[in-house]
C-alpha cells in the first residue's frame, strides 16, 4: 500500500497496524541541531493515548516512544539533538486482544473501511482494522513532537471540543485554561459536566455519537502558503481529512460563510500599533492560500464511531447477508481522542509551510 507519507520539505512516513508489534513513523527534512528528547515527544502521546477516562477506549497502551536514529548527543548542549538525518520514532503495541475481532474476520461492519479494502487489495487485516486504525494516529502525535520543536515557543497549538452530538457549546463562555482541567477537551467546565452524563448514556447504551473539534494556531505569521497548489487552508483541510472519521472541514467562518454578506464577511483593518490589525476573522488567518498573521482556525466534523453493540445489517466476504454487531473496547466519541491529533497534524503543516517559506524567500 502506498501512500503512507505526507509532507514537502517536513515529510512524516507512517507504518504500522493496530494489532502488530509496533507502530511508528519516520520523519525526514528536519533541520540539525534542534535540542528534543523522547520526554518532549511523550508529553505529546500522554495527552492521546487510550485508557485514560471512562469515555475513551479501554484498551490499555503506555505508548512509550522511543527514539531510533536521527539524533545525537551534544557535548555543546549536554542534550540530544537532531542531526538533519531521517528520525525513526517507534511505539509498541502491548495491549492487544485480537480474538476480540474473531467474529467479524470476513464480516463486514457497517462504518468501516473493511469492505473498501477487501475491494482494493484483496486482503484486510481485521484485528481493529489494521492499517485503517485510529491507533495509526499516535504515529502523527510523535511526528508532531519533532514539528512543534521546528516551529519553536512563539507558535501556540491548541485544540477544543465545541460539540458532542447536537449538543453545542456556548462560545460566550469559552476558556482555554478549561480544556486540560476535564477529559472531553471542553473550554468550559459546566458544559465538560452537561456533555459527560450524555456521553456516559451513550456509553451505557453501546452506541456512539459524532462531534466537532475545533484548533486555533496563534503565532503564525503572516507570508506562509502559496496562492494556488500549495495554498496554507488547502494543505489543512488535506491533513485534516486524513484522520480516522472526518468527514468536514472548516477554515474561519466556514460553512457559516455562505449566510454572510459581503460586508459581513470581509475582514476589515486598521493600523495597529505592530502592524496591520484584523477587525475580524472569517477567513480564518488565511487569504489566497497565505497566512495573514491572525490566527488560524480550522475545524472538523468527525462521525460516530462506527464500532457499536446494536445489530446493523451487513454481508460477509462470501454474498451472504449477515447481522454483526461488534465487540471490543472503543470510543463511544472518537473526538475525545482526537484533539491532540488534530493539533498533531496543524503542527506537522504549519513545520512543513515554515521550511518551505524559507527555502523560498530566505530571509526576506
Amino acid at each position: 500500500m502506498s501512500h503512507n507519507t505526507f509532507g514537502h520539505l517536513f515529510r512524516v512516513t507512517t507504518w504500522g497496524e493496530s494489532h502488530g508489534p509496533a507502530l511508528g513513523c519516520v520523519v525526514d527534512g528536519c533541520p540539525a541541531g534542534i535540542p528534543i528528547s523522547a520526554e518532549e515527544i511523550q508529553h505529546w502521546l500522554d495527552l492521546r493515548k487510550p485508557g485514560t477516562s471512562k469515555l475513551v477506549t479501554q484498551r490499555k497502551e503506555a505508548d512509550a516512544v522511543k527514539i531510533l536514529s536521527g539524533v545525537f548527543e551534544d557535548d555543546r548542549t549536554n542534550g540530544q539533538v537532531t542531526t538533519g538525518t531521517p528520525i525513526s520514532l517507534m511505539i509498541e503495541n502491548t495491549d492487544q486482544r485480537s480474538k476480540d475481532y474473531g467474529d467479524i474476520r470476513d464480516k463486514y461492519r457497517p462504518g468501516h473501511a473493511d469492505y473498501a479494502y477487501d475491494a482494493k487489495y484483496g486482503v484486510r487485516d481485521y484485528r481493529g482494522g489494521g492499517r485503517s486504525s485510529a491507533r495509526e494516529t499516535a504515529a502523527r502525535v510523535a511526528a508532531a513532537g519533532i514539528a512543534r520543536k521546528v516551529l519553536g515557543a512563539d507558535i501556540t497549538i491548541r485544540g477544543a471540543l465545541v460539540q458532542i452530538g447536537n449538543k453545542k457549546l456556548d462560545r460566550s463562555k469559552w476558556d482555554w485554561n478549561e480544556t486540560t482541567k476535564n477529559p472531553l477537551w471542553c473550554p468550559d467546565a459546566n458544559t465538560a459536566a452537561e456533555w459527560t452524563d450524555y456521553l456516559e448514556s451513550i456509553r451505557k447504551a453501546g452506541s456512539s455519537v459524532g462531534a466537532v473539534i475545533e484548533i486555533v494556531a496563534s503565532g503564525v505569521p503572516a507570508g506562509w502558503g502559496a496562492p494556488i497548489y500549495s495554498k496554507l487552508d488547502s494543505d489543512l483541510a488535506m491533513a485534516m481529512m486524513t484522520i480516522n472519521a472526518v468527514k468536514g472541514v472548516e477554515i474561519g467562518a466556514g460553512f457559516e460563510s455562505a449566510a454572510l454578506t459581503g460586508e459581513e464577511n470581509a475582514d476589515q483593518m486598521r493600523i495597529g500599533e505592530n502592524g496591520p490589525e484584523f477587525l475580524s476573522n472569517n477567513n480564518g488567518g488565511v487569504l489566497g492560500g497565505i497566512s495573514t498573521g491572525q490566527d488560524i482556525v480550522v475545524r472538523i466534523a468527525l462521525k460516530p464511531t462506527s464500532s457499536i453493540l446494536t445489530e446493523r445489517k451487513s454481508i460477509d466476504k462470501h454474498g451472504n447477508e449477515v447481522d454483526i454487531r461488534t465487540i471490543g473496547r472503543h470510543d463511544p466519541c472518537v473526538a475525545i481522542r482526537g484533539v491532540p491529533v488534530a493539533e498533531a497534524m496543524m503542527a506537522c503543516v504549519l513545520a512543513d509551510h515554515k521550511l518551505r517559506h524559507r527555502g523560498q524567500m530566505g530571509g526576506v
